[in-house]
């Protein structure tokens, strides 16, 4: 159970209700309707983060994961196993991040890279020398922002989702279970 009910519809400007109208019924977007300033443009910078970047997909999906798996938010790792499997990350590279294995060498460099740098994201203030290095080997100035912009994004994401208890919709619930991927 959330620990919010949904906002009362009356209390939802015409134009956000209008706006979210557009989209599927989705619980995180009724939390996010309790903040009715901020949901066009958060939901508007998710938009962007999907069409908008010259990040790789797939470096994309896997901070995604990274930070999904770091914020232990089963909402958005359920979420993004499609998307991740689409972007080709397969189930093994799923396994090593959740097992935090970053550093793995079967990893390849460039997806070791990324999800490093998406780990001390998470759980840091800065990212070392070293793995900011690494990780620019790869992407370049533009990509770098983007990818801070990616887990800066889902970090937020994350923590409304967990604090708020945002439950899982069947559609969701029903992905969960994909390929032995639990979250």
């Amino acid at each position: 159970m959330t620990r919010l009910p949904d906002p009362d519809a009356k209390d939802i400007p015409e134009d956000v209700a209008r706006f979210l109208a557009a989209f599927p019924p989705d619980p995180m977007f009724k939390m996010l309707a309790h903040s009715p300033t901020t949901v066009q443009p958060f939901i508007g910078l998710a938009q962007a983060l999907y069409t908008s970047l010259e990040l790789p997909v797939r470096a994309r999906e896997l901070a995604i994961v990274t930070v999904a798996e770091g914020a232990r938010c089963d909402f958005v790792l359920t979420q993004h196993v499609p998307l991740s499997q689409a972007a080709g990350v397969d189930d093994a590279t799923r396994e090593l991040i959740k097992n935090g294995d970053h550093t793995n060498p079967a990893l390849p460099k460039r997806d070791r890279a990324v999800i490093q740098f998406a780990a001390e994201v998470v759980v840091g203030p800065r990212v070392s020398d070293e793995v900011f290095a690494a990780a620019g080997e790869f992407l370049s100035a533009r990509e770098l922002v983007e990818l801070l912009h990616v887990c800066g994004y889902y970090w937020t994401f994350c923590r409304l989702c967990t604090v708020l208890d945002v439950q899982l919709t069947q559609m969701y619930a029903q992905l969960q279970g994909m390929d032995g991927w639990t979250g």
